[in-house]
C-alpha cells in the first residue's frame, strides 16, 4: 500500500420501504418498475448483468432498486449481509417489488464477516457496496482483485490506511478497465451539475474561499437487546462509533465536503484546523462520536474552504454551499435554489432528477459501453476531507495533509478479526489536547 438508513424502513411495509428509499435525498421521484433508463449505443444490450448487494440495510436496498431500473437486462443473484433478518428484509422487499429479476435464492444468500467474498465469488458481474464505511476498503481490494465493476456507497473509509487502500484499488480498477462510481450522489444532482458547472468555468471568477453548512438532527439507534453481544450492539449501531462510521463528519456531513472539493476542482488543501465536541447527544447509547464540528482548511494561494455541521434535534437544518470568488458569489442550498450574483448573474430553472438513481444510470451505462468510469481517486479524497476534520476535532491541533494521508493508525480493529464475539473497547470520547490522531 502506497502512503501518502435503517430507520428509513422501521415500521414500513415492504413496499413503501422500496419506494422511500429509491427516493431518498430526492424531490422527484421515479416509478420503481417503469421508466428503465435506456442508454443509446449500448454494446451487449440483451446480456445479462449480474448484480451482487453486499450490505442489505436502507443504502443498499436502494442502490438495489436502482440497479434495476436503471437497465433492463440487470438481475439481482446474490445477497450479502452479517445480520441475516436485515438481509431477509431486503431480500423481502426487493422479491415483492421484482419478482422476475430478483434471483437469490438461499444458496445465494450469504451471511456473516466473510459473505462479501462469497457475493463476489458466486458469478455476479457488478457489486453494490454499502456496508458500513468501515468494511469498505476491504471489500472493494476483494472485488477489484476478482475483476468485478462496483458502486461503492460514501463514504470509503474511517482512516488513513483505508484511504489509501482505496487508492490502490482505484489503480488496480483502471488497470482492469473495471467501473468503478462513487456514492457521492450530489454530483449526480442535475442542478447541481449546472451550478458547479458555471462555478469551475469561472463564472464566479477566482475563487476565494467556500464555505459548506449541513445541520441536521439525530438518526436512528437500536435498543439492546439480551442475546447481543457487546459486538453485535456496537455492529447494529455502527454510525455512532468512529471506528465504523468515522463519525458523523465522515459518514454524513462528508457530501458537504466533497461538494467542497468539487467547487475546488478536487485538489486538497495544505492543512486543517477546527473544533468539535459533543454537547447535546450525550447519552452512551450515541457511543463514541462528536455533535459538532467547525473546520478549517486551507488551500494554495491563500485559498480557505469552511465546514460547519452540527446535528442537534430541536434546531433549524441547513444544508448549503456557498462559493465567494472575484467575479461573482455562488448560493447552492440543496434541493431549493442555486444561483450566481455578480458579474454573470444565473439561477436554475430546470428539472430535478433523482440522484440516487442517476448514479446507477452512470455505472451501467459506462459497462454497457465499455467507457470505464472510475471515481476512485477524488472519492477516496473527499473521504480524507472528513477524516482529517476529525483529527483536527479530536486532537484539537493544526495537521497537515501530508501528516493526515501518511498517518499509520487504524481506528478500528483489522477486518479479518471481526465476529460476533470479538472484544473491542467500544472507545473513550476524544478529549482535545489529549488525543492521539498521528
Amino acid at each position: 500500500m502506497e502512503k501518502f438508513d435503517e430507520n428509513l424502513w422501521k415500521g414500513q411495509s415492504r413496499r413503501s420501504f422500496l419506494k422511500t428509499t429509491a427516493a431518498t435525498l430526492a424531490t422527484t421521484s421515479v416509478g420503481l418498475g417503469t421508466a428503465y433508463s435506456m442508454v443509446p449505443n449500448m454494446t451487449s444490450k440483451n446480456s445479462i448483468l449480474k448484480v451482487g448487494l453486499i450490505g442489505c440495510g436502507g443504502r443498499g436496498t436502494g442502490a438495489a432498486v436502482q440497479a434495476l431500473n436503471a437497465d433492463p437486462d440487470v438481475e439481482i443473484t446474490a445477497m450479502g449481509d452479517i445480520f441475516e433478518d436485515r438481509l431477509l428484509k431486503s431480500y423481502n422487499a426487493l422479491i415483492e417489488e421484482y419478482p422476475e429479476r430478483v434471483k437469490v435464492d438461499s444458496s445465494r444468500q450469504f451471511l456473516g464477516f466473510d459473505s462479501y467474498q462469497k457475493v463476489i465469488d458466486s458469478g455476479v458481474d457488478v457489486v453494490l457496496l454499502a456496508a458500513p464505511p468501515y468494511a469498505r476498503p476491504h471489500h472493494l481490494a476483494a472485488a477489484v482483485k476478482a475483476g468485478k465493476h462496483v458502486f461503492a456507497e460514501k463514504p470509503v473509509a474511517v482512516d488513513a490506511p483505508g484511504v489509501r487502500s482505496i487508492i490502490d484499488s482505484a489503480k488496480i480498477a483502471k488497470e482492469k478497465n473495471l467501473s468503478l462510481v462513487s456514492g457521492f450522489c450530489f454530483r449526480h444532482n442535475t442542478p447541481n451539475q449546472a451550478a458547479f458547472g458555471r462555478i469551475l468555468d469561472g463564472q464566479c471568477g477566482d475563487i476565494r474561499s467556500v464555505s459548506t453548512y449541513r445541520y441536521g438532527g439525530e438518526l436512528w439507534s437500536f435498543p439492546r437487546k439480551p442475546e447481543w453481544t457487546d459486538m453485535e450492539y456496537m455492529l447494529r449501531n455502527w454510525y455512532y462509533y468512529d471506528w465504523m462510521s468515522g463519525d458523523f463528519i465522515v459518514e454524513v456531513a462528508v457530501h458537504s465536503l466533497d461538494m467542497m472539493a468539487w467547487a475546488l476542482g478536487d485538489r486538497v488543501p495544505v492543512k486543517a484546523i477546527g473544533i468539535g465536541g459533543r454537547q447535546k447527544r450525550v447519552d452512551p447509547i450515541f457511543g463514541n462520536i462528536y455533535d459538532h464540528f467547525a473546520i478549517e482548511y486551507e488551500y494554495e494561494d491563500d485559498v480557505k474552504g469552511y465546514h460547519f455541521t452540527r446535528q442537534h434535534t430541536g434546531c433549524p437544518s441547513r444544508n448549503t454551499v456557498e462559493v465567494f470568488g472575484s467575479d461573482g458569489y455562488a448560493y447552492l442550498q440543496m434541493y431549493k435554489e442555486w444561483r450566481i450574483t455578480g458579474k454573470n448573474p444565473w439561477s436554475y430553472e430546470g428539472e430535478m432528477n433523482v440522484m440516487h438513481q442517476a448514479e446507477q444510470d452512470a455505472l451501467f451505462a459506462a459497462i454497457r459501453k465499455n467507457e470505464p468510469i472510475n471515481d476512485g481517486v477524488w472519492m477516496a479524497n473527499s473521504t480524507m476531507l472528513g477524516i482529517i476534520g476529525r483529527m483536527v476535532g479530536y486532537s484539537g491541533r493544526e495537521i497537515t495533509w501530508e501528516e493526515a494521508m501518511n498517518s499509520e493508525i487504524e481506528i478500528g480493529p483489522k477486518y479479518d478479526d471481526y465476529s460476533m464475539d470479538l472484544k473491542w473497547d467500544a472507545g473513550k470520547i476524544p478529549v482535545p489536547g489529549v488525543t492521539k490522531v498521528i
